[in-house]
């Protein structure tokens, strides 16, 4: 009796001891990641931009977009939808219910390039309509009526329904040509939705603006893929920005432990997630030996240690001429504006500006030119010249 229980203990420490050490060698390989990557400066000291809040008192402000008469519309996670005007804030009736759960609520709302004339505005957010308990992503279009949406249709609804509560996505932005493109993450689901062309999750989607498939989407064809999908192999996209000289789509997705990602978008490539990762999981274990694989994208830039992206902006105003074609992302882990200066589509140099002014939670160019920030806890900021 005693032997067998000296062998058993003999046995939990050679696999803790094992365990350990393939922690402690993932961990070490992390790091030698990291050492690659180009360090990040500050740049608060000679900043010649100062951040004004102009919306105090928000909680979770996740989209924002801008009317033609410079008013400012934007969701709060927890479900409200809010139009600041003159100064005011007004709560709009008639908002879709969300499922809140986890990172789901109402996220990210975007305008039509014509808005002017169509009076189109779209919506993602966390629903539980549909097959299966819990939520996921839905697409909506509506109009804006006073203080209340109005004609609403509902274009997309992600399948099937979860009761987990992360990676719901989602951003929305408009090409050059009038289609639509919003994200979904792979809903905590990582060995089944992001390389299933079946499944919802994981994905970048491409409608026309009306919610119905473009003819030359590229899985038009495929056995029972989902037409919509645009690109697939992503974990949970957070930032979509139209570059404003080429036009391309640029993305960017929260890796697991290390291993953001930035990419840009391309009809029917497969970006690797989870086959190939810069990241570990939480626990400091492998789940991927690759960072590469033949016909799978490679990340143009990833961060290790990971900074949680959240918004995006290929800076085009002359209002920063030294920031001109820098990239703009918030970071919710570490809490500052990251600004990432390229060259031949490489980052050479990364800033952090306004460091710890909180969770930054959105990033926008606005059409007057301005550069808009959601922080959590505080509200929108404007970014002036001193």
């Amino acid at each position: 009796m005693k032997i067998m229980y000296m062998r058993k203990f003999y046995y939990l420490f050679v696999a803790l001891f094992i365990a350990q050490s393939a922690a402690a060698q993932t961990e070490a390989e992390l790091n030698q990641i990291q050492s690659e990557i180009a360090p990040i400066g500050i740049a608060d000291k000679d900043l010649e931009y100062t951040a004004e809040l102009i919306i105090p008192d928000l909680n979770i402000p996740w989209g924002m977009d801008f009317l033609p008469d410079g008013s400012i519309i934007f969701t709060e996670k927890s479900g409200e939808l809010y139009l600041f005007k003159d100064g005011k804030k007004t709560e709009i009736k008639n908002v879709p219910e969300v499922y809140a759960r986890g990172q789901g609520g109402l996220l990210d709302i975007k305008l039509h390039p014509d808005y002017k004339n169509n009076g189109w505005l779209y919506i993602t957010y966390s629903s539980s309509e549909g097959e299966g308990k819990g939520g996921n992503t839905a697409l909506i279009r509506a109009k804006l009526k006073e203080d209340k949406l109005v004609t609403i249709e509902k274009l997309y609804k992600g399948a099937i329904n979860s009761t987990k509560g992360q990676h719901f996505g989602s951003r929305i932005v408009f090409d050059k040509h009038g289609y639509l493109y919003f994200s979904i993450g792979e809903r905590g689901n990582r060995d089944e939705n992001p390389q299933d062309l079946t499944r919802d999750g994981g994905k970048i989607y491409r409608l026309n603006d009306d919610g119905t498939i473009p003819a030359d989407n590229p899985f038009i064809g495929v056995k029972n893929a989902k037409t919509a999908i645009y690109s697939y192999g992503h974990r949970n996209p957070q930032g979509l920005t139209i570059d404003p000289i080429t036009g391309e789509i640029w993305e960017h997705e929260h890796g697991p432990m290390g291993g953001d990602e930035i990419n840009i978008v391309k009809k029917g490539k497969n970006y690797g997630w989870p086959i190939i990762s810069y990241g570990i999981n939480y626990n400091k274990t492998s789940f991927t030996e690759l960072t590469k694989k033949e016909g799978m994208e490679e990340p143009l830039f990833y961060w290790v240690p990971s900074i949680a992206p959240n918004g995006f902006v290929i800076v085009s105003s002359d209002k920063y001429p030294d920031w001109t074609g820098n990239l703009l992302v918030g970071s919710l882990k570490f809490q500052y504006l990251e600004r990432l200066i390229l060259k031949d589509n490489k980052v050479v140099k990364r800033e952090k500006l306004y460091d710890n002014i909180g969770r930054v939670r959105n990033v926008v160019q606005a059409p007057d030119g301005y550069i808009y920030m959601a922080v959590e806890g505080k509200g929108i900021y404007k970014l002036i010249k001193k």
